[in-house]
């Protein structure tokens, strides 16, 4: 009898070891003071972690060129949210390559002595933000939300939960924690042409949206910051372009005379962005370093 007794003791044991490693756990906090930025990652298992970003590019704000108005904006912004006072969610949109995601990168390099902070999340994991804002709600320090090339397709959960989050259930009660979102559509979900057909007009002459407009505007403007960024011009290019080589160690010399080899650069790659600017700084120093 005891022996059976054991025996079922022992099965019990293993089934609620095997049903621990498959449920989900608390999100466990990460140690602080590691590092300045943190990655929300999901395991296969379901098991959400923050893991500490070791290696932080070293982007600085005098870096960026060409986007002095959206820099201010945004500095602004993020220097407001330092020192406690009123400061907006912010969407980044516009362009590819034209320094979104690098101006939060240098807003957290120029800030982090302060106590500035960065989690970021993918948008497949937004569902799991409330738990991410429980973890730091306490914490003295200021938390950016970071949610890179942010787009919606049609039915994804990760829309409404974030539109609920911006709408102040989660994160604006929170006032250490904004979200930071970058993304090439304005209004976060795909826009087609028969959309215009549900645009009415009132009595007095206004035009109305329809619902489906309506409802693909809402989550952006749950954004209090809207920042645009525009594809840059030839000289603009050049600029940024110069900045990077002299920044990657080419003389003066070097720098002005690679402009015909820069702007062939920028034709074959169909783009002048400044991505596209770093990376021929990048490949120009190399070889002439060779």
């Amino acid at each position: 009898m005891r022996d059976d007794v054991a025996r079922l003791i022992t099965r019990a044991e293993q089934l609620l070891a095997r049903l621990e490693a498959v449920l989900p756990t608390p999100l466990a906090a990460p140690d602080w003071d590691e590092a300045v930025a943190w990655r929300y990652r999901k395991r296969a298992s379901g098991h959400g972690a923050l893991e500490a970003v070791r290696h932080m590019a070293r982007m600085t704000l005098d870096d960026l060129r060409e986007i002095d108005a959206q820099k201010a904006r945004v500095v602004r912004n993020t220097r407001q949210f330092i020192a406690g006072r009123g400061a907006n969610n912010v969407l980044l949109t516009g362009a590819r390559g034209t320094g979104k995601s690098s101006l939060i990168k240098a807003c957290l390099n120029h800030f982090c002595a302060q106590g500035l902070r960065l989690i970021e999340v993918d948008k497949s994991d937004l569902v799991d933000l409330p738990d991410i804002v429980d973890i730091v709600s306490e914490r003295p320090e200021k938390f950016i939300v970071y949610c890179d090339d942010l787009s919606f397709e049609e039915g994804e959960r990760g829309y409404k939960a974030l539109k609920s989050i911006l709408d102040g259930s989660v994160a604006a009660s929170t006032p250490n924690v904004l979200v930071y979102a970058t993304s090439n559509r304005r209004h976060l979900l795909p826009e087609y042409m028969h959309e215009n057909l549900s645009y009415r007009h009132s009595d007095d002459g206004e035009l109305h949206p329809g619902e489906v407009v309506e409802e693909k505007i809402s989550l952006s403007e749950r954004f209090g910051l809207w920042v645009s960024f525009h594809p840059f011009d030839q000289e603009e290019y050049l600029s940024i372009v110069h900045k990077w080589l002299m920044a990657l160690g080419a003389s003066t010399e070097q720098a002005d005379g690679a402009r015909s080899e820069a702007l062939l650069w920028a034709l074959e790659r169909g783009s002048r962005s400044g991505r596209v600017a770093w990376q021929f700084a990048r490949d120009y120093v190399g070889r002439e370093a060779a």
